[in-house]
């Protein structure tokens, strides 16, 4: 899905981004673009870079047992 339809970044590339260490919409937008125009797709944007944040640091205790056993 496209988020910033001015720059063309679509919904993956801000994923990529975030998994690529992407950690805040300003740097987001110098990697992409996303936002560099009239900014009507920040909000979004910022939503999905926080969930793919999100999902990357989400800590695991079930494989330090599964180390552990």
């Amino acid at each position: 899905m496209y988020v910033c339809i001015c720059n063309g970044v679509t919904d993956h590339q801000i994923r990529e981004a975030a998994a690529s260490g992407c950690t805040s919409v300003s740097e987001l937008t110098m990697r992409t673009g996303c936002g560099s125009n009239c900014g009507s797709c920040l909000d979004m944007a910022a939503g999905l870079l926080e969930q793919a944040r999100m999902a990357r640091d989400l800590p695991l205790p079930v494989l330090g047992l599964a180390v552990a056993a």
